[in-house]
Parts: C-alpha cells; structure tokens; sequence
C-alpha cells in the first residue's frame, strides 16, 4: 500500500507539472542554454518544495475545499508572479545586471524561490487528493502512507523536470545563439500571466 500510494503520487505530480508554467519553463530555458547542471539543482529545489506544499494540500483539505476564496486567491497570485517574473526575465535578457545574471546560474535558489512564489501546488493537490480519495484509489490513514504520497509528488515533479532540462539541451543546437531563446520563456509567462487575469477577473 505504501509503494501504491507513493506511486499514484509520483505519477500525478509528473502530468500535472506538464502544462507550461513557471517553473518547467525556466528549467527548458536553462537546457537551451546548456545549463544542465543549474537546471538539475532547479529541479531538486522545486522537488524539495513541493514536499511541504503538498503536505499541507493533504492536512488541510478539508479547510481550504471549503472556503473558495482561498482558491481564487492562489490564481490571482499565481497570475501576479508569472507577470513579474515574465517581466524580469525579459529585462535581464535585454539588459542583464548582476544580480540577474547571479540568480539565473545559481540553479537552486533560482528553483527556491520561483517555487515558494509559485503556491498553485497547493489548490492542486488539494483537488487532486480530493478526488484520489472519492474514487477509493488512495488511503492517507496514517503517518506513513501520507508521507509516502507526498514524497512521490516531490520525485514526479523532480523527474518531470529533468526531462525536460535534458530534451532542451538537444534541442539547443538547432537555435544556438538565437537571442529570442532568451527572450522566449518571458514573452510566455507573460502571455500566461495575462490570461491567469483575464480568468481571475471574468
């Protein structure tokens, strides 16, 4: 039943980290660029942070599926960072600082911080365990089991993401020194970042 539980987690969290957002966006960037070992510390900080995120989607279920504004908070937040960060990439791809160029090598903290910025995690695993449950295919009964669980969110999204940093890489030939793949993943989350808000408030 562990190994279940761990797997139907890993699996869940490797599809849904599969659509284009924040994070897999940055660690494609990263691969284009040949930055393969910044973009695997990137995954290892977002795998670690989706740990606690997903821990805290299955304490509080019940709490936050209850209380929908909660939700549409995390989509107007989500919507504010993807704007922001979709913003400062494309800044410091036209005109890199020091800062900026720092934050874009270090690979990990990078990873920390767009992952604690990015809670969507959260309403995600909220439903997704919701639903796990109301179908009988999980029990998170006790300490071990729901650990388990969370665990395999963390080594799904771990998995996704190196894949992808690693079908970047072999893709980067074909556009090496192209300067849009700079400016490439900033143009996206600012397209994802609007329509975030455009969904908010409609």
């Amino acid at each position: 039943m562990i190994f279940l539980v761990f797997f139907i987690g890993l699996v869940f969290s490797f599809v849904g980290s599969i659509p284009p957002g924040t994070l897999n966006i940055s660690v494609l960037q990263m691969g284009m660029e040949y930055k393969i070992k910044p973009a695997l510390r990137f995954a290892l900080a977002v795998s670690i942070v989706e740990y606690p995120y997903a821990w805290i989607a299955v304490e509080f279920e019940d709490w936050v599926t209850s209380t929908p504004a909660i939700v549409d908070n995390f989509q107007l937040i989500t919507a504010i960072v993807m704007t922001v960060i979709g913003v400062f990439s494309i800044w410091s791809a036209r005109k890199p600082t020091e800062f900026s160029v720092r934050f874009n090598e270090s690979g990990f903290w990078r990873g920390l911080v767009l992952s604690i910025l990015n809670p969507m995690a959260i309403p995600f695993w909220v439903g997704i365990t919701a639903y796990l449950k109301a179908q009988g295919w999980i029990d998170l009964s006790t300490t071990w089991l729901l650990h388990s669980y969370v665990l395999g969110t963390s080594v799904g999204v771990m998995i996704l993401l190196t894949i992808y940093a690693f079908l970047a890489r072999r893709l980067a030939s074909h556009i090496k020194d192209n300067h849009l793949v700079k400016l490439f993943p900033g143009l996206i989350l600012l397209l994802l970042g609007s329509y975030a808000f455009i969904k908010y408030f409609s």
